[in-house]
């Protein structure tokens, strides 16, 4: 897809098709977008863990409550380590939710170009999913998003609201 196309297209999926699991090549090619993504000095502080099985998706599931969530056939959920993130010298800001949020913009954007639906998600309940997974110490889960195909039948609003470049852009 052409890429002003993909950005322009993209948009939030609330209805999954659970019966539809993606293929394993189709998983694969939305990780390797996010493997590729660029981070402060390489230094790739991640993990992408893609959740499939029945077990873990019902514990992972309890941490969002809304049924369109626990339609979706899987769970990617976004992974840091604080302590292999790069930090800067001067106050020791540390780079990991910025190396993250490009990760994971990257999955979205990949999954969108293969037909596949994702929801960025951040209300999601931290103990309940750290608690599910057995994520401890520096790892810091950073977002979660469903990975399906749309239910047969639903089409994309195509109403994104964003506001005119004037509002937002400076040429200084």
């Amino acid at each position: 897809m052409e890429f002003s196309d993909l950005i322009r297209n993209r948009e939030s999926i609330r209805n999954y098709d659970s019966s539809r699991p993606l293929p394993e090549e189709v998983l694969l090619r939305i990780l390797n977008a996010g493997r590729l993504a660029p981070s402060a000095c390489n230094n790739q502080p991640w993990k992408f863990l893609v959740i499939s099985s029945s077990g873990v998706l019902e514990k992972v599931r309890a941490c969002y409550h809304r049924d369109w969530f626990k339609e979706a056939p899987h769970i990617l959920i976004v992974l840091g380590f604080k302590d292999q993130a790069w930090k800067r010298g001067y106050d020791e800001y540390n780079s990991i939710e910025t190396d993250l949020a490009i990760a994971m913009t990257y999955l979205l954007l990949a999954a969108e170009n293969e037909g596949i639906g994702t929801c960025w998600i951040e209300n999601y309940d931290p103990e309940i999913l750290t608690k599910a997974l057995g994520i401890s110490g520096n790892q810091v889960v950073y977002g979660i998003t469903p990975l399906g195909y749309q239910k047969a039948g639903f089409v994309k609003a195509g109403n994104k609201k964003r506001k005119n470049l004037e509002e937002v852009a400076e040429f200084l």
